[in-house]
């Protein structure tokens, strides 16, 4: 079965071959694929947050070529089965890039811990891959603001909450329990600079280690405890 990494090089073949059929030049630019992404907040029964479950479905094209390599990869394992050892090697793909997830409280970093619960699944032609990401030990909210932003540091891959219409839906961020919370989706504003950058690289291109934070929106929330 390939690896995360050899199933990108496979998509990245696949952008050159539409460029090549004639689609516009502005294809080349970062990103070349998508992931819409849903949170949800856990907070135990003392109002302190343990983790992030997060959502993340993959644009309908880089799906279709993650579903045709595992159909095609060797062996007779039903497709449950290989969808799950995909899960175990994006998990462990993510691991030492920190899951693509920064978490802040009040402004302080927090340490993330490891993922141990995770599963990917078709549904609808799209994959998704769930999973819950425990922060190192819970963390009180009290009244400063806990804000996270889930990106790939190259950008190759855009991040972005699922939406209307270009609004984040509702259920693109919620707490769960029965907390008193708001919550709030901040879109990205990288400056002229940071956005021409991204449009120079193409498909073949490294692009600067950090680059995606720039493109990243913000998740908010804050509770009532």
């Amino acid at each position: 079965m390939l690896s995360p990494k050899r199933l990108l090089r496979r998509v990245r073949r696949g952008l050159l071959l539409l460029i090549a059929l004639g689609l516009p030049l502005s294809v080349q630019a970062h990103p070349h694929g998508w992931i819409d992404l849903g949170v949800r907040v856990i907070l135990d029964d003392q109002g302190r947050v343990e983790a992030l479950h997060q959502r993340w479905r993959m644009d309908p094209f880089y799906s279709l070529v993650l579903l045709e390599e595992l159909g095609r990869a060797q062996g007779d394992e039903p497709m449950e089965a290989r969808l799950d050892q995909l899960g175990l090697e994006i998990r462990d793909t993510l691991a030492p890039q920190g899951y693509f997830t920064e978490v802040s409280h009040g402004g302080d970093a927090l340490a993330l811990g490891e993922v141990s619960e995770y599963t990917v699944m078709e549904r609808g032609g799209r994959v998704e891959f769930i999973f819950l990401l425990p922060l190192d030990e819970p963390r009180p909210l009290g009244e400063a603001t806990l804000r996270y932003r889930v990106f790939d540091p190259t950008y190759y891959i855009e991040v972005v909450h699922e939406a209307d219409d270009r609004a984040p839906r509702e259920d693109a961020l919620v707490v769960g329990g029965d907390h008193e919370c708001e919550t709030r989706i901040l879109p990205a504003d990288p400056d002229p600079a940071q956005v021409a950058e991204a449009a120079r690289l193409d498909t073949d291109d490294q692009a600067p280690e950090g680059l995606g934070r720039y493109f990243a929106e913000t998740g908010e929330i804050q509770c009532r405890i």
